[in-house]
C-alpha cells in the first residue's frame, strides 16, 4: 500500500489529507471551473479538487491506511 494517493494528476501524500467534501462543488458562478468536483482540502489551507472516482479512491486510501472500521457494534458487546 502506498502512502500517496493521485488526485487531478498529483500525488498527494495520505497523510497532508485534512478533509473530503461529501458533496460536489456548486457555487452557481458562470466561469467556474470546479463545478461538480470534491474538493479535498489539505494541511496549510491547501485544497485540490477531485472527479469522483479520485474522491472514492482516496477515501477508501484513508480508511486502509488507518486500519479501516473497527468491528461492528455487535462483536464489542460479546
Amino acid at each position: 500500500m502506498s502512502i500517496f494517493c493521485t488526485i487531478d494528476d498529483k500525488h498527494v501524500p495520505l497523510y497532508r489529507v485534512m478533509w473530503v467534501s461529501a458533496t460536489p462543488h456548486f457555487c452557481g458562478a458562470e466561469d467556474c471551473e470546479r463545478e461538480g468536483q470534491y474538493e479535498i482540502r489539505l494541511e496549510q489551507g491547501e485544497s485540490v479538487w477531485a472527479k469522483q472516482r479520485e474522491r472514492d479512491d482516496i477515501l477508501q486510501a484513508l480508511e486502509a491506511w488507518q486500519g479501516g472500521l473497527g468491528p461492528p457494534e455487535e462483536e464489542w458487546e460479546r
